[in-house]
């Protein structure tokens, strides 16, 4: 027994001795590590390309995320990480960074890939479509069988649509859905991967979908056609229900005056039907296949270069002409990448890379379950389990459904999970017809999902280094935000006596230049001719003079008064920098008055007021604030850098 502890004790200081070779500690704060691969972290991360582990750049970084962490340190001396809004503020950033982890990373690539290749071709479709009853969705079933069956032994695809197919939309040109492209809607992934799966004028097996069961046949498929950026001119073939007899002629006008260089843009906002577009020149946008109707589409797509306009063009509403803009194929993956991934992970497929990261961390946690536990669980249910009334039966507290790592798993959890998601147990009601076996079952599926990933999610910090770096930055930003704006910003802000005491130590920093009183005096246009006599005049006078003098009849004199720095204001520049100087008169386009300035009286150099200099003041408070709490800091909180771990990263 002796033996056996000490070969425990043996292995774990040797793991321990590893481990410490492998990531030794580069300096500590008051006792605290820091090591070297949190440092190296965050200087490769903060410098980028300019991180050159040259000892000036390493040593001028050390000494910051030194003084960064003595003030982290203070924060958790304050007890800030104590407070309930930051605690939740970090909480929800967790778990909104722990969803990019709990999900097969490995199954997301390969989802990505699969839409990006998907999307390289554009397929056309035909489908017949059988309904499905929520209560029966056995005879929808049966009867798209049915219909595969009479396929196989050689009908026609097109007549049995025409025949069957319960699409309305599509059942009279025989199922036609017109060339498609992925990805397709949400729930349609297994009919998107049949479409692309299937071979060229074969069918498909039954695929289900959120709106029935659908048999396709693929008719054709094309390099994808990707976007085209165009704009239109479009003529009605009905206004208010009133058919325009001339809307093919009209259009024909206006192709014939395209053709003879008129402007696109103006036709269109002049003569186009389309009250959406026609302020915009007919500009449409962007658009890829199904959008609009094949013909528009084709049109569109077949013009040869940006510019290029096409002949009126039918549809079901009217006369289009179509006009290039430009248009982009399909980008490469590293582009796309990022757009395939946020698209992905609101689709349902997304479930597949979720159920993966469930079964790995089964197996990575040597998970177990009890089956003859649930069925016995299920046994004790009564048809009130089919109400919101249900009350959990009495459970042996020890029985253990299923196991994942060291936690258990009790009946008891489960009943309580069911008690609380009464609404969800309902609706798989319906779906399961009612059997209280297969309701629980899949409610047990959801729970032993549910539990495995918040597992999962307790063991990120130690399995991703990125998660737990990324984890301690956000964490310690927020401490420190809320330590400096205790310390530092709102002392600065709110307290008046010591910011008033700091700006009397520091008048002379806060200097008005030489300052001139200017007195713009402003003269209407109608007095133009009396401008030389009123700015000979107010050289030598004062401005209540001229005003008395020129305004007895009708105020075609007045004034504006301001102070001015010298060299701060550009209307003046030219003027000579003494009392009395003079600008010439210049006419102010915006009111149509005349203008000149005068030097009516020049300061010499005075300090600000608090008032006039408080934002340059505050800013240098808190500079000196900061700086005085540092130096408390350093004298509180003790810094000891390991010389030779910092000599190993220099190169």
């Amino acid at each position: 027994m002796k033996k056996s502890l000490l070969f425990v004790l043996l292995v774990f200081i040797l793991n321990a001795k590893i481990f410490s070779q492998n990531d030794p500690v580069l300096f500590t704060v008051d006792g605290n590590p820091v090591h070297l691969s949190e440092f190296n972290y965050i200087y490769t991360k903060t410098n980028g390309s300019k991180a050159d582990f040259s000892r000036a750049s390493i040593e001028e970084y050390l000494d910051l995320y030194t003084k960064f962490k003595m003030k982290v340190a203070r924060a958790k001396d304050m007890k800030l990480d104590t407070i309930p809004a930051l605690q939740e503020e970090l909480a929800g950033y967790r778990r909104q960074l722990a969803d990019s982890y709990l999900t097969d990373k490995e199954v997301t690539e390969k989802l990505v890939k699969e839409a990006y290749d998907r999307i390289q071709k554009d397929i056309s479709l035909s489908h017949i479509l059988v309904k499905i009853d929520r209560n029966d969705t056995t005879t929808a079933w049966a009867t798209a069988q049915n219909i595969k069956s009479r396929l196989a032994k050689g009908e026609d695809f097109e007549t049995l649509a025409k025949e069957v197919s319960q699409d309305l939309n599509t059942q009279k040109n025989g199922g036609l859905l017109g060339f498609l492209t992925a990805t397709l809607p949400d729930g349609f992934y297994a009919l998107e991967s049949a479409m692309y799966n299937t071979l060229v004028g074969k069918t498909s097996d039954v695929i289900r979908s959120p709106i029935g069961y659908h048999i396709i046949k693929v008719n054709a498929e094309r390099p994808a056609r990707g976007e085209i950026e165009v704009a239109h001119i479009m003529f009605r073939k009905t206004k208010e229900g009133i058919p325009q007899l001339f809307a093919k002629q009209k259009a024909d006008s206006v192709y014939t005056q395209l053709k003879r260089g008129s402007s696109f843009e103006t036709l269109a906002m002049q003569l186009s039907d389309d009250g959406n577009s026609t302020a915009k020149g007919g500009y449409l946008g962007f658009f890829g296949i199904g959008r609009y109707e094949m013909a528009f589409e084709d049109a569109a797509f077949n013009l040869a270069k940006d510019g290029d306009f096409s002949e009126p063009v039918e549809s079901s509403i009217g006369w289009h002409i179509i006009k290039r803009i430009s248009r982009k194929g399909i980008e490469p993956l590293d582009v796309m990448k990022s757009r395939l991934k946020a698209r992905i992970q609101q689709d349902s497929r997304f479930e597949l890379a979720k159920k993966s990261m469930v079964e790995r961390i089964k197996r990575e946690n040597n998970f177990a379950e009890a089956p003859s536990v649930l069925n016995d669980f299920i046994a004790q249910l009564d048809s009130t389990y089919l109400t919101f009334g249900w009350k959990k039966p009495e459970i042996k507290a020890q029985s253990e459904l299923f196991k994942i790592a060291s936690s258990s798993f009790k009946t008891e959890d489960f009943s309580n999970y069911l008690a609380s998601n009464a609404n969800r147990r309902l609706s798989y009601a319906v779906s399961a017809k009612n059997n209280l076996g297969e309701i629980t079952r899949m409610m047990y599926d959801e729970y032993l999902n549910e539990q495995a990933l918040a597992f999962e999610e307790t063991q990120l910090e130690t399995k991703y280094s990125d998660f737990k770096n990324l984890m301690r930055e956000y964490e310690e930003g927020i401490l420190l935000f809320e330590a400096i704006k205790m310390n530092v910003w709102d002392k600065a802000t709110l307290d008046s006596v010591g910011l008033e005491k700091f700006h009397n130590t520091q008048r002379n920093k806060y200097m008005w230049n030489e300052r001139a009183q200017i007195i713009t005096y402003i003269v209407s246009d109608s007095a133009k001719a009396e401008l030389d006599n009123i700015r000979m005049f107010a050289e030598k006078k004062q401005v209540k003079e001229v005003l008395k003098k020129f305004n007895k009849k009708k105020d075609i004199v007045s004034f504006s008064e301001e102070t001015v720095e010298k060299d701060k204001r550009k209307a003046i520049e030219s003027i000579n920098w003494k009392v009395g100087s003079m600008t010439k008169p210049e006419l102010d386009a915006s009111d149509n008055t005349w203008r000149f300035y005068k030097i009516e009286k020049i300061s010499p150099p005075t300090p600000k007021t608090l008032k006039e200099a408080r934002g340059f003041v505050v800013a240098d408070y808190q500079e000196f604030l900061e700086k005085q709490w540092m130096d408390e800091l350093a004298a509180k909180y003790k810094v000891v850098v390991k010389k030779d771990v910092l000599d190993s990263i220099i190169k």
